[in-house]
This record gives structure tokens, sequence and C-alpha cells, in this order.
């Protein structure tokens, strides 16, 4: 079968060739007309913004707002220029005023409102942004206003306030909050543990517990609620479950633990139980505390021991720290001359070490890197919650203490 071909379609072609330029050109001048409507100003502060110069894109984009003075575009982009570069001031009194406009539509005046809370936020003028974010009815507003009421919440530190928020924006995000909600949960029965009501903050972190089951932070307060009332194998108990939660934090409470089974009188099974743990977890922080036991407890020989298996283990300048502060000690309690000499010898090469290793042990934040010397379950940099390691990194500090 064939087909014929009709010689009249070629007549079409010519048609069709000029009908599409004519729809090219149509299109050009319509793109052409559009952005010819903006400023050249414009231009140049995009420029600018590409550039990092953006005191340079404030000046550009408040020249182009100046020829288009109905652009709400402009002035959103101005108003960002504004709190990026600290004149928030500026941000501020603009959106004001154009809050005044009456010609603004609803949807207009929504906008302009989520742009003044974020101005009245960057100034840390809480009161009036969270009045805002909470006047926001417009749903495309919802999450970003959570967003910030629960960043004024913490930073304000309203532990109720910033639960429920947090609440609601996991359920309309779909964005789990759970590690944050059992934090300001401990926040709150921090609070009661100082007002002493001990029973309130046994509540509130058992609720903590509820909402994040590896939460250590409340097992730890927990066992710190029981030795205030004297019960210190109750706090044993709490404080042993962190290792079924997350073993890395048992360094943490070494110390603690320690104390309590010797209030206890149960040194000996408290010595035993962190040999337990350091064999188990090799955790650095572990080895300092059980160290310094040992060497209280059972004397130089048998902490010079316990350092030297340690360094076969895992050599490092700490443990080799605590291996010559251990022999010299022994050395110096036998008093003979040749001991002296060993001594002082020894001595010199601890200074050796010491002076090797510095002052450098600290926490490190995983999310901004801010360095601290104690732990903090809160990043004071960045406000992160459980951000910091549980481990010091480089050298390891002879006393662990947490910040609460």
């Amino acid at each position: 079968m064939t087909v014929e071909f009709e010689y009249w379609w070629l007549l079409l072609l010519p048609l069709f060739f000029t009908l599409g330029w004519i729809a090219a050109r149509v299109d050009i001048k319509q793109l052409l007309s559009e952005s010819t409507t903006l400023p050249a100003a414009y231009f140049k502060g995009l420029n600018f913004l590409i550039s990092d110069q953006h005191d340079k894109a404030v000046e550009a984009f408040s020249e182009a707002m100046q020829a288009n003075t109905d652009s709400l575009e402009l002035h959103f982009a101005l108003g960002s220029l504004f709190r990026r570069t600290g004149e928030t001031d500026r941000a501020i009194n603009m959106h004001l005023n154009l809050l005044d406009k009456k010609e603004l539509t609803p949807n207009q005046r929504s906008a302009v409102k989520a742009e003044l809370a974020q101005d009245y936020l960057k100034a840390g003028l809480y009161d009036r942004a969270e009045e805002l974010f909470k006047g926001l009815d417009d749903t495309r507003y919802r999450q970003p206003s959570l967003n910030a009421l629960l960043q004024i919440y913490v930073r304000e530190r309203e532990w109720s306030q910033a639960i429920e928020t947090a609440t609601e924006l996991e359920r309309l995000s779909g964005v789990p909050f759970r590690k944050e909600i059992a934090q300001y949960y401990c926040e709150l029965a921090m609070n009661d543990i100082i007002a002493q009501k001990p029973d309130a903050a046994r509540n509130l972190l058992h609720m903590a517990l509820d909402a994040n089951k590896s939460c250590i932070r409340a097992n730890v307060l927990l066992g710190d609620i029981e030795v205030n009332q004297g019960a210190h194998q109750a706090a044993i108990s709490h404080w042993k479950k962190i290792e079924f939660q997350k073993p890395q934090y048992l360094g943490l409470i070494a110390g603690k633990m320690l104390k309590s089974y010797r209030a206890s009188g149960q040194l000996t099974d408290g010595l035993a139980q962190l040999n337990t743990y350091l064999d188990t977890y090799k955790l650095p922080t572990l080895m300092s505390v059980l160290y310094e036991a040992t060497l209280t407890e059972e004397g130089p020989d048998k902490a010079a021991k316990l350092a030297r298996n340690e360094l076969i283990r895992k050599p490092n300048l700490t443990t080799l720290d605590l291996l010559l502060q251990a022999r010299a000690m022994a050395d110096e309690t036998k008093k003979t001359v040749k001991n002296l000499g060993n001594t002082q010898d020894i001595q010199l090469m601890q200074q050796t070490v010491k002076n090797a290793i510095g002052d450098r042990a600290a926490y490190h934040c995983d999310q901004c890197g801010f360095r601290a010397k104690l732990y903090h379950w809160q990043c004071p940099a960045c406000n992160a919650w459980e951000s910091l390691p549980a481990e010091p990194s480089e050298a390891i500090s002879r006393e662990m203490t947490i910040k609460k």
C-alpha cells in the first residue's frame, strides 16, 4: 500500500513558518516590555547580592524601590537586606509604613505582617514578634510562624509553651521534635529541683522519657534527685539505665556513680562496675575517673598498673601522663636515694608530656564548632540540643563535670 504525496501541503509550509515567527516576535516583545518595567537599579542590586556586597545591594534596591514604590517584592527584598546588615530599625519603619497603606489586600497585609514579625524577631523584640506571629491566620505562614515562636520560647525559656508549639509543629510538618520536647521537660524539671519539689521534678522527667526514651539527661537528673534524698541505690539504678540508652555517655556519670557506691559502703562493687564499663566501652573519661579512684583507694602501684594496661591497649599521651604520675608517687613513698633520682627523672618526663598535651580537652559542638570546657546539653552558641559529643576531643581532663 502506498501513500500519495499531496503537493498542496507544500503551500502551507510558508504559512506555518510565518505564524511561528509572528508568535516568537510577540513573546520577545512581551518579555522585553516586562523587563523594562523593572528599574536598572534592581539588576544592579542583584549583581551586588551575587558578589556579597550587601551594603551596595541595599543602596541599589533602595534606588529601585524609589522608582517603583508599589512593588511589595522590592520592599521585602530590601527589608531582608536590612535585617542581614543589622539595620532592623530601617526594616521595621519601612514595613510599618507599608501597613499604613489602605490599598493593601488582605493577602498583602498578611505578607507585610510576616516580614515585620521577622524584623522584630531579629531585633530581639520578642513580645511584638510573638504577637504578630500568633496573629497570622493565613495557612501559608502557619509553619514558619510556629518555627519562629518556638525559637522565641526557647530563648525566653518559656518551656511549657515550647512543648506545646513543638508538638503542634511536629504534627503539621511531620518532622520529629522528640529530642527537643524531652529537653524542654528536663528544663522544667530543673526548675522544680531548684525549688526543692522532687516529686514534681520526677513526674516531668518521666514525661521526658515518654517523649524520648533515649533522653540521657532525664536519667542523670533522676539519679541526682535520689542522691539529694539520700537514696544512693536508687540513684545508681537510674544511672545504670544509661548503658542501655547511649553507653558513650557513661563517662558523664561515672564520678557520681562511684560517690554513691562509696556512700552505700559498696566502693569495691563500684570500682568493679567501672572496670566492666571500661573493658566494654573503652571510654577515656571512664579511664580518668577510674584512675583517680584507684589512686586514692588502692595506691599508686595499682593506679600505675591500670594506666599501663590502658597504655598497652591504646597508646596516648594522656594515659602516659597518668602512668608517669603514678610511678613518681610510688617511688616517692619508698624514700631511697636511688628512687629519689628516678622520681626526679619521672617528674621531668611527666612535665614534658604535660607541655606536649597542654590544656586542650574540650567538647566541640557538631553543629557550629563551639568549644566548651564543660558538657552542655544545649550548645551556648547555636542553641542546638545534644550537639556536643559525650567525650571531649584531644586531651582528656581529669575532672569531668556536667553543666546542668
